[in-house]
């Protein structure tokens, strides 16, 4: 493409926040103007807005206007910048906070000077890409111990509205032992944008934090860039510096739903329940960004989707959780052992963990099942024995030890709290693990006489 800006005055249409411009054909091999590309649109009154190429139908280029089209007319001009949206990017943009165009809204030092970066670029080729192995630790004992965060990891947290699980989000942040993070707000309400920046400042990690924030009263195009945004920065810092870093994206559903409406403005036939056709392709696009570099860091990639209705056949997790490996589900503020998944655990667990995790684990989840039967016989007044006693004693002992989001312990103590649980509540004849583990973790005080309170 040439150097010089092209700059087209016919405006055909104006629908919505798009509008679309007649680019006349040159005839040459390239094309004139690329999808993603920056514009740059002028109305009457010398009033600049920037927009971006969402469709090109031959000579008919369809633009998203970011602050919308109010006050422009046909009689606008469109210049093309030739590029698509970029990012600043530089170790000056740590501890800072930008809007979903890439322009600081924190009142800090001016970053035009420093460097930018495309955004959206291709996924990384598999042959770079290593095997992951590493755990990235949370101090949540749902996760750490049951299903473990891994390096380069792309995972949701299934969710429904009301539940706190921004709060959540932001305290894996501050606790995981990541080297930077990199947070990106989608329609967020000014309480919670607020409640995460203050959350990272007063926890001390703001200065390796980097925020994309799109807010409710934000321009809806701008919400469809901060994930990109968010990733480009994360590629950089894992590829060029050899950083952990850890993305945390809230909420994908605001995501989708700015895609359908954009969709709906392009007159688009819409596939499921209203989302456009390649809803998977696009959420697949940013997840595979997820990455163990070989010969650099790692990005993994932790969002929150909620559920409408507590539909987990929504079209969005629905098809987010063919995309992911794994999910977390949250629900009445305890995460849920049998909804969540890690499907890279066992990369880790036993390996880079302790002896012991694995058959903690499993044994815990087994117990903690047999007590959900046992409360079931005692809600229909069943006679219960006395190992149905002892399993309502543990299931009571579970919820409030490891599976309440306010938890937070590291691994090591969550495996011993595991060990001291089970003695206060089974025999060691009756755990069924093996015998090496049982007289080297089982609590030597305890009697094993273990009666139903």
């Amino acid at each position: 493409m040439s150097g010089s800006l092209l700059k087209y005055t016919r405006v055909l249409e104006i629908v919505g926040d798009t509008i679309k411009v007649r680019v006349p054909l040159d005839g040459s091999t390239d094309t004139a103007v690329r999808f993603n590309d920056l514009a740059v649109i002028e109305t009457v009154d010398g009033h600049k807005t920037l927009a971006q190429a969402i469709f090109i139908d031959r000579d008919v280029v369809t633009l998203q206007v970011f602050s919308g089209t109010k006050g422009i007319s046909t009689e606008a001009t469109a210049t093309f910048l030739g590029h698509p949206m970029q990012t600043p990017y530089s170790q000056n943009i740590l501890g800072r906070v930008f809007d979903g165009a890439g322009v600081s809204i924190d009142g800090g030092p001016d970053l035009s000077s420093e460097p930018r970066v495309d955004i959206g670029g291709p996924t990384v080729n598999p042959a770079e890409r290593a095997v992951p192995n590493k755990m990235i630790r949370t101090d949540v004992p749902m996760i750490d111990v049951f299903n473990t965060l891994v390096e380069s990891q792309k995972i949701p947290i299934f969710s429904v509205s009301g539940e706190p699980f921004n709060a959540f989000l932001s305290r894996i942040g501050i606790q995981a032992d990541a080297d930077i993070v990199v947070f990106g707000g989608l329609g967020l309400i000014f309480d919670d944008y607020f409640t995460f920046r203050t959350s990272f400042e007063d926890a001390g990690v703001f200065s390796r934090t980097v925020m994309f924030v799109n807010q409710a009263m934000d321009p809806l195009v701008e919400r469809l860039l901060v994930p990109d945004m968010a990733l480009a920065v994360a590629e950089k810092f894992a590829v060029e510096e050899g950083k952990c870093v850890l993305v945390l994206l809230t909420d994908m559903t605001a995501y989708a739903d700015a895609m359908k409406e954009v969709g709906i403005s392009q007159e688009r036939v819409p596939s499921q329940r209203g989302y456009m056709g390649d809803l998977y392709s696009q959420l697949a696009r940013r997840y595979e960004k997820a990455c163990d570099y070989a010969k650099g860091g790692s990005v993994t990639v932790l969002t929150v989707t909620t559920m409408p209705g507590n539909d987990v056949t929504h079209p969005v997790p629905d098809n987010t959780g063919y995309i992911t490996e794994g999910q977390i589900y949250l629900h009445s503020g305890v995460i849920d052992p049998f909804g969540s998944l890690s499907r890279l655990k066992q990369n880790v667990i036993g390996k880079t963990t302790r002896e012991d995790h694995s058959q903690i684990m499993n044994t815990m989840i087994r117990f903690y099942s047999e007590s959900r039967d046992a409360a079931q016989k005692q809600a229909m007044a069943f006679d219960l024995s006395d190992y149905d006693h002892q399993l309502l004693k543990f299931g009571a002992l579970f919820k409030a030890r490891f599976m309440d989001i306010n938890v937070s312990i590291p691994l090591e103590d969550a495996l011993d709290l595991g060990w001291k649980t089970l003695a206060e509540c089974f025999a060691p004849e009756q755990l069924l693990m093996k015998q090496t583990l049982i007289d080297k973790y089982f609590p030597k005080d305890a009697d094993g006489a273990v009666a139903a309170e």
